[in-house]
């Protein structure tokens, strides 16, 4: 098993759910930049659960304890590593799935490939748990990256059939950047939460969960930055996103949309604005050929619907070789998408980091 990204910029996840903790080491970062660990903070507690009825209401501090490659907040060039310990736990819930996988989870094909090693609690390797030392990752990351002028920003694009505004895919205002970065359920426009949350609350009473999409830009970004074929803007963006559990579909600027146009509707017409290149639209997200166009960059990701539900479920007895039923105990997130926003950024950041 290897859970490591990147080339430039390389991080390595370890841990497990209900193990005695999870971190994350992170090569090669520059020497003498001074990082801010009060906003380090804030990305992580936007991902920490128990805070909201739209997660599961297991609590965890998720504070990262730096055990090298930091003195006085000043990063020594030296690897990176923190760990966030794991408090509460409970492994109980957990007895009945090695035997018996969780239709949608990876219960099944772990077993497959780890020969019935793999640590089923809390989904162990797999848990979305894995997510809280990648922000840690993301947030120092992203602070390098807004010292050179390049900002992240993600809100919920939509929950079930609940949609927010998307981004202006021409100018995203600093303000609004900011302003998504500190939100714990993040929306740019305010009034949908109370409908995205109502959707959220009739999954979980109907003892089910539902999905979501997330809208991300990166902007400041200048053009010329990938390398095509195979390392092009999309495909590294791409490769970072599909690690995190639950995402299953990504497209760039109008991604799928541009299949229904033609030629002419979809082509980003460029011209001069203040003697710089620009476009007057953003359908190809910001990307041309795997190369950034100067543009922002906008993708969204495709959230699925948690797969732990209280819900009875079929499924097969490994044990037994027997069709069998599933009744899950556990605290699970009956949306998944609220906490996975600052995710989507840090892995972005984690993504453009190693472009530049």
């Amino acid at each position: 098993m290897s859970s490591t990204y990147g080339e430039k910029i390389k991080i390595s996840v370890f841990g497990e759910s209900h193990g005695n903790g999870i971190g994350v080491v992170i090569d090669g970062l520059p020497a003498g930049v001074k990082i801010d660990m009060d906003k380090v903070l804030v990305q992580m507690a936007r991902r920490a659960p128990g805070k909201d009825k739209t997660a599961t209401p297991r609590l965890e501090k998720d504070f990262p304890k730096v055990i090298s490659g930091m003195l006085e907040n000043t990063l020594t060039g030296a690897p990176l590593c923190a760990v966030i310990e794991n408090t509460n736990t409970k492994s109980g819930d957990y007895s009945n799935l090695l035997a018996c996988p969780r239709p949608g989870h990876s219960d099944y094909t772990a077993f497959v490939k780890y020969k019935a090693s793999n640590d089923i609690r809390g989904g162990g390797h797999f848990s979305g748990r894995l997510t809280a030392p990648i922000v840690f990752a993301g947030a120092v990351c992203r602070q390098i990256l807004e010292q050179k002028g390049i900002k992240i920003a993600a809100h919920i694009n939509s929950i079930g059939d609940v949609f927010d505004k998307q981004f202006n895919p021409i100018e995203i205002d600093d303000k609004l950047t900011d302003k998504l970065n500190n939100m714990q359920f993040t929306v740019i426009d305010d009034s949908v939460e109370s409908k995205m949350r109502d959707a959220v609350e009739a999954a979980r009473m109907s003892l089910d969960s539902v999905g979501g999409t997330i809208e991300c830009a990166v902007t400041g970004i200048e053009a010329g930055f990938g390398e095509p074929m195979f390392d092009g803007v999309e495909g590294v963006i791409a490769k970072a996103v599909f690690g995190i559990p639950a995402v299953k579909g990504i497209e760039f600027g109008k991604g799928f949309e541009l299949s229904k146009m033609r030629g002419s509707q979809s082509n980003d017409a460029f011209r001069y604005k203040d003697g710089k290149v620009v476009t007057e639209t953003n359908n190809c997200g910001g990307i041309l050929g795997g190369i950034t166009n100067g543009m922002p960059i906008l993708f969204t990701a495709a959230i699925k619907p948690t797969p732990s539900i209280a819900q009875k479920q079929r499924t097969v007895n490994l044990q037994t070789k027997e069709n069998a039923e599933l009744e899950i105990h556990g605290r699970h997130d009956p949306c998944i998408v609220p906490r996975a926003v600052p995710v989507i950024e840090a892995v972005t950041a984690i993504a453009i980091i190693n472009l530049i």
